[in-house]
């Protein structure tokens, strides 16, 4: 009797986890170095828990209110557990390692509340120092992760910003020339050389084509910063 009940509970499914945190154990959006992968059997290969990485020393807070189940050494490693209050029986309870607990067994923690510092790597991460996160209800390994509301797993909103207004082009029109000329921003204004009397065939005092007889004096572009110059 006791093996067929056994047996039938251990098909109901466990009751879903309440997104009771309100902060993630370290950091405010730490990077996610290996996520949760469950095993596909009891004893089989998997990663039951989150690994976040974060600095040495780093300060390790509870992800949800509870009580401390247990604070000490775990295979050389600090080891810092919380059940969480208000999760049903049996609690879910919260693991973090390695820590360097600076809580009691029995004590109350309050959300965010500071639970210990992060241990030296134990090559869990390889060399990069991290915190092994994990959940559990009695015996089965949850997603620590299901405990964060949706706000905390987000990164932030993307935001538009306001494009600021852009200046009107200036109209640049050349000394004396036409105001209806456009001249591109940054681009130089055409070089006007006026049609200054020069010597014809006639005569001084004379314009420029206005001369019969021989072909009238030519006008060469002067150079930047000379005056014009008559070419016969």
């Amino acid at each position: 009797m006791l093996t067929m009940t056994a047996a039938l509970a251990s098909l109901v499914p466990p009751p879903p986890v309440p997104a009771v945190g309100t902060a993630w154990p370290v950091g405010t959006r730490p990077p996610i170095v290996r996520g949760w992968a469950p095993p596909a059997t009891e004893y089989g290969a998997g990663h039951r828990g989150v690994d976040l990485a974060a600095p040495v020393g780093a300060p390790i807070r509870a992800a949800a209110g509870g009580r401390v189940s247990f604070a000490g050494r775990v295979a050389g490693r600090g080891v810092v557990a919380v059940e969480l209050s208000g999760t049903g029986a049996p609690p879910l309870r919260t693991t973090y390692e390695p820590v360097t607990p600076s809580v009691k067994k029995g004590a109350r923690v309050a959300p965010g509340e500071v639970l210990g510092a992060l241990e030296p790597p134990t090559n869990h991460c390889g060399p990069t120092p991290c915190l092994h996160w994990g959940l559990l209800r009695g015996d089965t390994y949850l997603d620590p992760l299901s405990l964060l509301p949706p706000r905390l797993l987000r990164r932030g909103p993307s935001r538009l910003l306001p494009v600021p207004p852009t200046a009107a082009a200036p109209r640049l029109v050349p000394p004396g020339g036409d105001p209806s000329m456009l001249v591109p921003p940054g681009a130089d204004p055409p070089l006007l050389i006026p049609l200054l009397p020069v010597r014809s065939a006639v005569g001084f005092g004379t314009a420029l084509g206005t001369a019969p007889g021989p072909v009238p004096p030519l006008l060469v572009p002067p150079p930047p910063g000379l005056a014009p110059r008559i070419s016969r």
